[in-house]
């Protein structure tokens, strides 16, 4: 069993071949991707001080996203590119003719994926969680010249005579109706000339589609008597703070990483709340992995087949075509597993294990 696994010049010859078109496509899409986005952010140039710069800066900062993204769709069109030019000049032929099996010849060209997966995962963790902070923080910017965001230190606001200053925030959604659920909120409220006059501290701050709602609130007063404290279980918050501006700017669960997205589950379960969106987007994360190899291992299929006789453009057509139905198979199992409350673990798996199964039955009966 080890030896059959042995590294072996054959499995050089396609995983270079493999690895050539992969990282061809991967840079390929993704600078269209990077092109298409740059476009459109020249429209916003001129609002709120947004300038080409600023253009040109946040579409460097999301690069490690999109890079992150479109790995999949790479490591699937460049697999089907590498293996159908071997098959077009009959090395592929050659190799089984040698007595290499199908199922070793696809397993040589996951590993290249499985060995550039690690890095993308790390990437996916690190500079795109990073990049995707500070693009949200631009775009909060342009939407709101009165809302920022500074890393560790959360949102600001200014909100007439109050300074806002949020820590964390999470996305709730109550029926068809989503907003921003804003956590260890601190308001500071100012004189003209910048003296405290009051402090409060809340738990949470909540607009529930009419006004602003704190809950757990400790209030400090500051007069010339001294300071005055008071506590209430939930108090109406008088703020012009946007929950338009802050659901569109800030909620971005699918761009969070993995422990956050775990912080944010945790949160909300210990409050009696469903994870809901955060749970979904985890498990995706995790199972990111195991969902691209299955993904590569169920197309090359075709470059052992009708792809051997096929074009350029037929195998990307045939790739564009696997990667398309895959995410509308992945969004259907997750929408499904959401309305009839099935497992956000189960749900996101379920597509990885039926593509799975394909693959098992074709290599089991051609390989």
């Amino acid at each position: 069993m080890i030896a059959a696994l042995r590294i072996k010049r054959v499995d050089w010859l396609v995983g270079i071949t493999v690895l050539s078109s992969m990282l061809m496509v991967w840079l390929v899409i993704t600078g269209l991707d990077a092109v298409v986005q740059f476009l459109r952010q020249l429209g916003n140039v001129g609002k709120n001080g947004y300038t080409l710069t600023s253009a040109i800066i946040y579409v460097l900062v999301t690069f490690p996203r999109r890079l992150y993204e479109m790995f999949g769709n790479a490591a699937l069109i460049g697999g089907l590119l590498g293996l159908g030019g071997l098959a077009g000049s009959n090395e592929l032929t050659a190799l089984r003719a040698c007595g290499l099996s199908k199922l070793r010849i696809a397993l040589s060209a996951m590993g290249v994926v499985a060995v550039l997966i690690v890095g993308v995962v790390i990437l996916g963790e690190t500079a795109a969680p990073w990049g995707d902070q500070q693009a949200q923080a631009m775009q909060l910017r342009l939407k709101s010249n009165t809302v920022g965001m500074g890393g560790s230190s959360g949102l600001w606001a200014r909100d007439g005579e109050r300074i806002i200053n949020a820590k964390g925030w999470t996305a709730k959604r109550t029926g068809t109706h989503s907003t921003v659920q804003l956590h260890d909120v601190r308001v500071f409220t100012l004189t003209p000339d910048g003296q405290v006059t009051r402090f409060d501290w809340a738990q949470s701050a909540e607009h529930d589609g009419r006004q602003w709602v704190m809950s757990k609130v400790r209030s400090t007063t500051l007069d010339e008597q001294g300071t005055h404290s008071s506590v209430a279980a939930s108090q109406r918050w008088e703020s012009h703070l946007n929950p338009q501006v802050l659901e569109q700017s800030v909620i971005q669960p699918q761009y969070l990483p993995m422990r956050d997205l775990r912080r944010n589950i945790n949160y909300l379960e210990e409050n009696g709340q469903n994870p809901g969106v955060y749970a979904s987007a985890f498990w995706t994360r995790a199972l990111y992995p195991l969902n691209v190899l299955v993904l590569v291992l169920c197309a090359m299929p075709f470059a052992f087949g009708a792809l051997r006789s096929g074009g350029l453009g037929k195998r990307m057509f045939i790739g564009m075509l696997l990667a398309i139905g895959w995410y509308f198979l992945q969004k259907a199992m997750v929408n499904f597993g959401t309305v009839y409350g099935v497992p956000p673990l189960l749900a996101n798996l379920l597509p990885a294990l039926i593509l799975a199964l394909v693959a098992w039955l074709y290599f089991r009966k051609y390989g």
